[in-house]
């Protein structure tokens, strides 16, 4: 979340606008991917002499699939026009994501057809696997090797999961807690069904000099962890499970711990900000970051009485490129394609641990408007991060959005400014009044998952201020939460935080469900009731306050708008 102050004009109006269309499920459908693609090659040249090459779609051979088959990988080839070669042979080729072209390892070599199976050992859990490695399709020619496929990924890692818990999907009222001052039974006052927190690789990644350090032996080498840490989340991830508490746990980069600097991308060095794009760029911080990921999955899959964590999130809203997946780089492609490279990492190696756990990417409210210049837009970053996950082979990826107000302290969840929330896919930002065109978006046949169904959405972060008025709070909250309970595809509304921030109030964003004196705001106890025998009242008071019936105004996708920049007195 981007915290920032920005002088309004006071004055509004209320306007009604309907948005009555139903919206149209998309039927389960095979994805037809990228046929008759003609984009050009290009080479991007990146900051300080980095080169990026993003490669062509449309080379003449096609990698249908690369899956996991017992102790194998399985391969399928297709080319509607088989490459000329020297010898007749296709060359399966394994590079590290930090390799481009024929320049890993070639891990198989069929003769060459228009339809054509290779295998290769998957080798899984030592030095040469190749779980997180992507492939590729060379042929011989003139001597050389001539790449002539994109790349692709392996696409079922759970096939080789030793552990499959039930996840712990009860409901979507979720909140940020405050571990200093929120008991387990205020949690459970609150109706409480899903968590989200914070963990940072900093805090987790140590040595062997580290006292109580925990070792952990992956693909051939021992890497370690520090106890005093990760004894704490296993205690704090238990006690919420305890009470049948879903956990989000959202893996971020700091860039200040001793032990993970090599996690640091090398064109993030220069930064000076909360988060940093992970390094994917050399052989021992990949392999450190399949380690993590594997760590991770493992520990925290049910098995090993450390708890459960059945939703990570890989990084914080990183199209937000100067807070929060930092590089020194202003290009969007290089910027999504190493996140890309990141997440692929993880999410093949928490799913060959733990077969349900789910891995989503993080971008924020700024669909179409940048408050930052040195950000991108959440919706080109959705697209582009998107295109490469189908072209390098589509996986089962979530998304999570942080639909806040704009601007963020405005008070009316169901009343923005007209200019900046609008009911059209160009709107400048998409919040939980417009969030149904997010939705609408995320039907469309390409962004589906493997299975054809529409990706788990989460809104995992999302707040609302108090600072004009303890009313405007509450029916926020209600708002919001029962617009996402209206919705079929999103799986959490987490709201931030449970306890007011000092600092935050600075920018009028009193966003906790408590003051910073621990009292609770009338927001807490309609929060309480929401998803509860008790939500008529909830609902009656939030209609109070909005002046319409909240029921009607959801079901009937009501808009009201205002005139003016989000100015509140």
């Amino acid at each position: 979340m981007e915290k920032f102050k920005r002088e309004t004009k006071h004055g509004y109006e209320k306007e009604k606008t309907g948005r009555t269309a139903t919206r149209k499920k998309v039927a389960k459908t095979v994805i037809a991917v990228f046929t008759a693609m003609t984009l050009a090659l290009f080479v991007a040249l990146v900051g300080q002499g980095h080169i990026l090459y993003a490669e062509a779609a449309g080379r003449p051979v096609e990698i249908k699939f690369c899956t996991i088959s017992g102790s194998d990988v399985l391969c399928q080839i297709s080319a509607g026009s088989v490459p000329a070669s020297d010898d007749g042979k296709y060359y399966v080729y394994a590079d590290e994501v930090y390799q481009d072209g024929p320049t890993g390892e070639v891990v198989a070599k069929v003769d060459a057809g228009s339809s054509v199976t290779a295998s290769f050992p998957l080798r899984y859990n030592t030095g040469e696997s190749n779980l997180s490695r992507k492939f590729l399709i060379a042929v011989k020619r003139g001597g050389q090797m001539v790449q002539v496929s994109d790349e692709h990924y392996i696409t079922n890692p759970e096939a080789v999961a030793s552990h499959t818990a039930a996840r712990k999907d009860t409901g979507l009222k979720g909140i940020l807690p405050d571990l200093t001052k929120s008991s387990k039974e205020e949690m459970q006052e609150l109706g409480i069904k899903q968590i989200v927190y914070n963990m940072y690789v900093d805090d987790i990644c140590a040595d062997a000099s580290v006292p109580g350090a925990i070792p952990f032996e992956y693909n051939g080498q021992t890497w370690y962890f520090n106890g005093g840490m990760v004894n704490k989340f296993d205690s704090m991830i238990r006690s919420f499970n305890v009470y049948g508490m879903q956990v989000t746990m959202v893996l971020l980069n700091g860039g200040k711990g001793a032990y993970s600097q090599d996690l640091v991308h090398p064109m993030a060095q220069d930064g000076d900000c909360p988060g940093y794009a992970l390094n994917v760029e050399d052989a021992g911080a990949v392999a450190h970051l399949k380690a993590v990921g594997a760590f991770l999955a493992q520990r925290y899959s049910g098995h090993f009485d450390c708890g459960q964590v059945d939703n990570w999130i890989v990084g914080n809203e990183v199209n937000a490129r100067t807070s929060w997946w930092y590089t020194n780089s202003t290009s969007l492609d290089f910027n999504v394609n190493i996140y890309v490279k990141a997440f692929r990492i993880l999410y093949n190696e928490m799913k060959s641990q733990n077969a349900n756990v789910r891995i989503y990417n993080s971008i924020d409210q700024e669909w179409n408007r940048k408050s930052n210049p040195g950000s991108f837009l959440a919706k080109e970053y959705l697209d582009q991060f998107n295109y490469y996950m189908v072209r390098e082979g589509n996986i089962d990826w979530g998304l999570s959005y942080h639909p806040y107000n704009s601007p963020l302290y405005d008070p009316y969840a169901w009343n923005g400014p007209a200019v900046w929330v609008q009911d059209s896919i160009s709107t400048p930002y998409i919040t939980m009044q417009n969030i149904d065109i997010l939705i609408d978006y995320m039907h469309q046949p390409k962004f589906l998952s493997p299975s054809g169904d529409v990706r788990s959405i989460s809104l995992a972060e999302i707040g609302f201020t108090s600072s004009f008025g303890d009313d405007k709070q509450e029916a926020s909250v209600a708002y919001g939460y029962l617009k996402a309970a209206s919705l079929p595809d999103v799986d959490a509304f987490m709201l931030f935080r449970q306890t007011d921030d000092a600092h935050e109030m600075e920018s009028h964003l009193a966003l906790g469900l408590y003051d910073l004196n621990g009292n609770k705001k009338p927001a807490y106890y309609i929060y309480k009731d929401l998803g509860t025998a008790n939500e008529a009242t909830a609902k009656a008071r939030a209609s109070e306050i909005i002046g319409m019936d909240i029921d009607r105004m959801i079901s009937e996708n009501v808009m009201w708008t205002r005139g003016g920049n989000g100015v509140v007195n």
